[in-house]
């Protein structure tokens, strides 16, 4: 079997260059001010682009016995 042209430490570096995490962009949501990801609807106010897309779940205050 003939062995493989070895990789240099300058080669694999430069490959894994783009490896590094990106941050994340995010938008601010128009009704509350949250922020947001782009093209998502709002999880706290639940409104995209102005409107109600879903209905948000409130806590339901306890009952005292």
């Amino acid at each position: 079997m003939v062995q493989m042209k070895r990789h240099t430490r300058h080669s694999t570096l430069s490959r894994r260059a783009h490896h590094a995490l990106k941050k994340v962009k995010t938008n601010s949501c128009a009704k509350c001010g949250k922020a947001i990801l782009p093209h998502h609807a709002c999880s706290f106010c639940g409104t995209y682009r102005g409107r109600a897309v879903k209905k948000i779940k409130t806590a339901k205050p306890k009952k005292k016995s």
